[in-house]
Formats: structure tokens, sequence, C-alpha cells
């Protein structure tokens, strides 16, 4: 059987008081945005109209999700969803297509690399088909994060894969790179009336060392170069820092202690009075983790596995914790005068579930409103993110 166990580094360091928010559900989705010539907006429209004189105006609705984790089984359904032609993905994720579709600009998580020729492998060496890309961009999604533990798994050929099958389906990667340009550069992309950049680091490749003659391949989390590079991206235009960061403890509900002081010192980080990191997502550990403000910044600690296989904890355990996951909205409005700092004016988290019997994502709240007893998993789920009072920021349940 397939599973997933890496260790990292030191226990958390406080924990926070659990809070469960029942019925918080809303319906909130972001609209549609016109190709402005920087990236594609979502959804995937043709002939879009030009932007108006307001563009830069208008506030937009950003998603994000946790780790695409291809093992053995999930690379055997999707050949099967294929009917025997390559693999399809995009099966899996169609129950919330919606709500990646729907967003102005959607962020994937991806763990692994792709490999070739057929040779595709699940845990411990990942190798994944290129087709998980195509799959991703079908479901809607713009970006993905590519700094992992993964992601010297096949080495630079697989980096040089991965990217260049999200190239080839259009969707925008930051986190590795073929070129130290490119690994200087972040994600550029349009939504709503604002330039955003997406940056990615991630805490480790598994001990593998950076390939010869590439020392750029992957980023690396380190305080200091994540807080310049936010600050390059603000000054070649950015209006929206994104910062994705593959970290925490493998099988930890509760942000490890790194994760608290990390994202406490990134979201204090700020330059003439405006934050430099405008929302912090993770990756990584597997499980759900909470979402918190942090000195007026959110932070998604951890938002779970999005496709994965059968999962074993560090007991060795099988663990249904690791096939859940959430989706964070955040819809975004742009600032009162020129310069001002564009905020998150409704955050929302999406609870998501991977059912292993059909190999398929499903969007727990919507199955509950259909009648399907999912109950249980959003319960617990909604109590790893609202366990550090993020209820009373305003954080809801959407659907």
């Amino acid at each position: 059987m397939e599973h997933a166990r890496h260790t990292h580094r030191t226990r958390h360091a406080r924990q926070g008081t659990a809070v469960l928010a029942a019925a918080l559900i809303a319906a909130g989705a972001g609209c549609s945005a016109p190709e402005d010539g920087t990236h594609r907006a979502v959804p995937h429209a043709t002939g879009a109209p030009a932007p108006s004189a307001d563009a830069g105006r208008r506030g937009f609705t950003l998603v994000a999700s946790g780790d695409v984790l291809p093992h053995a089984s999930i690379i055997k359904q999707a050949k099967t969803d294929a009917s025997g032609d390559g693999y399809d993905f995009a099966p899996m994720l169609s129950a919330v297509k919606p709500v990646i579709s729907k967003a102005d600009l959607a962020i994937c998580h991806m763990e692994t690399v792709y490999g070739a020729g057929g040779h595709y492998t699940g845990y411990p060496t990942f190798k994944s088909p290129p087709e998980v890309a195509k799959g991703l961009s079908d479901t809607g999604y713009d970006a993905c994060s590519t700094a992992s533990n993964h992601a010297l798994d096949d080495g630079a050929a697989g980096i040089d894969r991965t990217l260049d099958a999200m190239d080839r389906v259009g969707i925008r990667h930051t986190g590795s790179a073929r070129t130290a340009a490119e690994g200087r550069s972040p994600a550029w992309l349009r939504a709503g009336g604002a330039k955003v950049a997406d940056l990615a680091y991630t805490y480790d490749t598994n001990g593998l060392p950076m390939p010869k003659g590439r020392p750029w391949a992957v980023n690396m989390i380190d305080r200091q170069r994540i807080v310049h590079d936010a600050r390059a991206a603000r000054k070649a235009g950015a209006d929206v820092v994104v910062l994705s960061l593959n970290w925490g403890t493998e099988w930890q509900d509760e942000p490890d202690a790194d994760q608290l002081r990390l994202g406490d010192e990134l979201t204090a980080s700020r330059t003439g009075g405006r934050p430099d990191i405008d929302l912090i997502l993770g990756t990584h550990a597997h499980v759900p983790q909470a979402y918190e403000k942090v000195n007026g910044t959110w932070v998604v600690y951890g938002m779970g596995d999005q496709i994965a296989g059968d999962m074993f904890n560090d007991d060795g355990a099988q663990d249904a914790r690791g096939n859940e996951g959430t989706i964070g909205r955040f819809t975004f409005a742009p600032p009162e005068r020129p310069g001002g700092r564009w905020e998150v004016r409704k955050a929302e988290f999406i609870p998501q579930w991977f059912n292993l019997g059909s190999s398929r994502v499903i969007n727990v709240n919507q199955s509950i409103h259909d009648g399907v007893g999912l109950t249980d998993v959003r319960d617990r789920i909604s109590r790893a993110v609202l366990s550090r009072g993020a209820a009373e920021d305003g954080l809801t349940m959407g659907r």
C-alpha cells in the first residue's frame, strides 16, 4: 500500500482553543475577470473583452488548495478514467471544479514531479504522469506552487518535465526552476484589477542535493530571502503578494513552533507601513491545519491533501485525515487610495475529502447540502481550521 511519511522539525510551542462553528456555510463565489495581457483570467473564457479604464478598481476572489500527491493507486485510477488513452485526472476533481473555475484566480500545490515514457511511480520517490497538469488546468487552476520536499525526486529532469507540462497547458508555476532567471521570478498573474505575484518555498528536498550547476533549482525557506523576494515583487508592480510555503510537521493538526514563528515574522515585515506579504498558503502536513489572522494577514498553516491514495501516519496506521483538506477562498477589495493595501474583505474555508472508494474529491458541504452524510468529516476539518480563533476574525465555512 502506498503511503507518505517524512520527518520534519520541532513540535509546536503553543496550541489554540478548539472552536467548532456549525452552520457557518456561505455560498460566495468570485466573478470572472477578462484577459489583460499579463495572464489569463479565470474562468478560462475565450473572446474576453479588453479591460475597462477602471479595471484597477475591481476586486477579485482567490482560491487555493492543498497537496496533489498521486500515489500508485491514483495513477491507476487516472488510467482507468482515460479509458485506455493515457491518463485523465480531471474526473477526480469534477466535484470541486465549480468552486475552482468560478474564482478569479486559483492556485494549487503540485507536490510531485512528472515522469516520462510511462515510467510513473508513487511513494516514496514520486514520478507522476504529465497529464496531471492538464487535469488541473481543466479544473480551472491558473498557477501551482512546485517547491516541495519531493521536488528533486527525479533530479533536474523531473523539474524540467513538470514545468514544461504546465507551460503546455497554460498553468503558471513558482518554487522550482529550469533557469536561474526563472528561479528568481514569481509567477505573475492578473485577477480582477490586481497584478498578483505568487512565491513558493520548501523546508527541504528530503535530503537530496541541488542538481549540479543548478543551485537555484528549488526555492528553500529562508526568511531574509522571502522578504527580499516579496519586496522585489512589490517594486516590480505587484498589488498582491501571495506566499506558498511547504512547511510544518506531518500528521500534526496544530501548526508547529517553526510555523508559528516564521508566520509571525513574515506577516510583521513591512515597507513604508504596508505589509510585504498579503496571504500565506501552507502545505505539506497532510492534514488540515488552522487558519489564523496574524499581524492583520491571513495565514493558512496547512490546507491538507487534495489528491492522495491510502495515507499512513508515523505510527504506521492508515489515517483518514490524510485524505482531508480545505480550499481557502479569499475575496480581495481594492485599496481606498492609490498605493494602499488590497484588503481581504471575506475569508472562507471549504472542506474537501478524497473518497478512496470512488477516487474522487468531494466538496463536503455541497454533499451535505445534497443529503450525503459527511458531517463527521466536516466537523473534524472545522475543528482543526478554527482551532486558533479564526472565526472571531471573520472566517466562515463556504460551499
